[in-house]
C-alpha cells in the first residue's frame, strides 16, 4: 500500500516536472534531454531537476 503511494507521487511529480520543461524558452534537444532525464531517473531526476536544473535553465 505505502509503495503504490509512493509511486504515485514520483508520477505526479515527473508530470510536474515535464510540464515545467515544455514551459521554459529553451531549445528542442534540450527539452528532450531533460525530459528523457527526469523520466528514466525517476526520484533522483525529480531531485536534481527541482534543486539544480531549474536554476540553469532558464
Amino acid at each position: 500500500m505505502i509503495a503504490t503511494i509512493i509511486y504515485i507521487l514520483g508520477i505526479i511529480a515527473a508530470i510536474w516536472c515535464v510540464l515545467d520543461i515544455l514551459k521554459k524558452n529553451s531549445g528542442l534537444i534540450t527539452k528532450i534531454l531533460l525530459i528523457v532525464l527526469v523520466l528514466a531517473l525517476s526520484w533522483i531526476g525529480v531531485a536534481l531537476y527541482y534543486f539544480w536544473l531549474r536554476k540553469v535553465i532558464k
